[in-house]
């Protein structure tokens, strides 16, 4: 599903005006009608309810505007408080202005601390609130008197409707901008914002809904797609379309390098992981000594023991064989608890640019490329990275809160810059392509926050990549399905006391419910009620 930064969409209004000559003023009613449609159907107020509408100068106050004068005809009592002075507002907002004004309805200037303190009442009397303050150009922090203004809408603890995007919550990247509304309803306009789906500004927006306020497909389509919402149309067609007359060699084989003294269920989760992704065959290359303890976790993988370090981990004396064992494999993941020892970090970063095999690297594989990024530059295979923000703060020589800040910006630079399938872990995790597009997973919830459950992921990815499937695709399909196993077990478990090892058995269900039109949670999937289906 698509969803498209704020100065993408700000063009599309202007061709939409310009080039095509419909009035934005018609852009601005078919915008308000919807947001209106959907308030009283998410609401439901009772008739004569009082709706306080807060608007800012801009257009974003007159959509609140026309929503006002929609509600004041369906029945409900309707203040607006307008939060600047009048003379700046111009344009399609005035020309709304104007109607309500004609209409008579109870509009107040409310322009500083002084006057809001006399609506106070009014604030806490009221039923519902609307925010029309700060649309989505945003990109500055909220100061004075329209941060007093949001925090105390916040504290009155009434239902708010926000429109296009919580005011204080950046469109692109979900940063709060100082304060934000916290909405229980968000009503966007075109197509969903990333801000709106990337936390913290996920946390605020409430129930997310669009609506189409009459961009045509022929403006739409000029903008490149950048930005997408994952949904299983990008991956699951792979897993429909096998032949019935397939043995375990078409289904690829995946040779794991993982696990090292005291992390043996690294390396068993990931390769647990990718033979419920489907792969034929998997091998998994472990420290000699730790081998009789895998050949005992893994009954349907097969082991390989190789050289070790005297602490427990691969060493350089490995190097020939793994040389060896990738022949006749069809994809490679390394890294889980393979540990963070010198020489096994040389012998990562040597089999990464040896590598002829698409390949994930994840944990201490990806701790082996922080400063030595040049390995990855001589890869001669297809690589996806899964970094959480503390790995991606290393391999980029940032700060975790500079990651977190500014998540799709830096996953797309990072991906096209070192010619990577970057998978960004972390609520609502990215997976950013080479080519600059990157996609926001909607799916998960913090029964992934337990130790193992990246472990899990880099196995699916890696099974994917084992069966052939392209990159990207693979990359996609694992983090989707992965936070699709996490629901499911949230809605049997609850989200505490998930076991990382618990999401292997949910995945086969999964794909096989994707695979016949059935969506396998009791919830609608995300990109239909991000349409306002609910």
């Amino acid at each position: 599903m698509r969803l498209v930064l704020a100065a993408e969409m700000r063009e599309m209004d202007r061709l939409t005006i310009q080039e095509l000559g419909i009035p934005g003023v018609v852009l601005m009613e078919n915008a308000a009608r919807g947001a209106t449609r959907l308030f009283l159907d998410h609401f439901s107020p009772r008739g004569g309810a009082h709706v306080v509408v807060l608007c800012g100068p801009g257009n974003n106050g007159g959509d609140g505007y026309v929503m006002a004068r929609y509600l004041h005809e369906a029945g409900l009592k309707i203040t607006v408080l307008i939060l600047s002075k009048l003379t700046p507002i111009s344009g399609d907002a005035l020309t709304n202005l104007d109607i309500i004004r004609r209409m008579n309805l109870e509009i107040k200037e409310v322009s500083d601390p002084e006057q809001w303190e006399r609506c106070r009442q009014i604030m806490d009397e009221c039923h519902y609130i609307i925010d029309g303050i700060l649309g989505t150009g945003l990109n500055s922090p909220v100061r004075g008197f329209y941060r007093q203004v949001i925090e105390e809408a916040n504290s009155f603890r009434k239902p708010i409707m926000a429109i296009d995007i919580p005011s204080g919550v950046h469109a692109d990247t979900g940063q709060i901008m100082g304060t934000a509304i916290e909405a229980s309803l968000t009503v966007t306009f075109g197509f969903p914002k990333p801000g709106q789906l990337i936390f913290p500004g996920a946390g605020l927006v409430g129930r997310l809904a669009s609506v189409d306020i009459g961009i045509p497909e022929i403006i739409a389509n000029r903008i490149p797609a950048r930005v997408h919402m994952m949904e299983p149309i990008d991956f699951a067609p792979l897993s429909w379309s096998e032949k019935q007359d397939i043995h375990k060699g078409n289904r690829g084989h995946l040779l794991v390098l993982a696990g090292s003294t005291g992390k043996t269920g690294a390396g068993t989760l990931t390769a647990l992981g990718a033979l419920r992704a489907g792969a034929g065959l998997v091998t998994a290359g472990v420290p000699r000594s730790l081998n009789p303890i895998l050949e005992n976790k893994l009954t349907e993988a097969m082991t390989v023991p190789l050289p070790e370090t005297p602490e427990g981990s691969l060493s350089l004396a490995a190097e020939k064989e793994i040389e060896r064992l990738m022949e006749g494999k069809t994809a490679l993941a390394i890294g889980p608890g393979i540990s963070t020892h010198e020489e096994t970090a040389s012998l990562i970063r040597h089999v990464i640019k040896q590598c002829p095999l698409p390949m994930v690297i994840d944990a201490d594989g990806l701790n082996a490329l922080s400063g030595e990024m040049g390995s990855l530059a001589h890869c001669k295979g297809r690589v996806v990275l899964t970094p959480h923000p503390g790995e991606m703060g290393r391999l980029t020589k940032m700060t975790t809160e500079a990651i977190q800040a500014d998540r799709i910006g830096i996953a797309t630079r990072f991906a096209g810059e070192h010619g990577c399938c970057l998978v960004l872990k972390g609520a609502r995790t990215l997976v950013a392509e080479p080519e600059g597009r990157i996609y926001i997973n909607p799916t998960g919830n913090p029964a992934l926050s337990s130790g193992g459950s990246g472990d899990v992921l880099t196995g699916f990815i890696g099974g994917f990549l084992a069966r052939r499937w392209p990159l990207v695709k693979a990359a996609l399909g694992g983090v989707y399905l992965h936070g699709i196993a996490a629901d499911l077990l949230a809605e049997e478990m609850g989200e505490t006391g998930v076991l990382a090892g618990e999401l292997h058995g949910m995945l086969p269900g999964i794909m096989n419910s994707l695979s016949r039109g059935r969506w396998p949670l009791k919830s609608l999937p995300p990109h239909e009620a991000i349409r306002g289906l609910l």
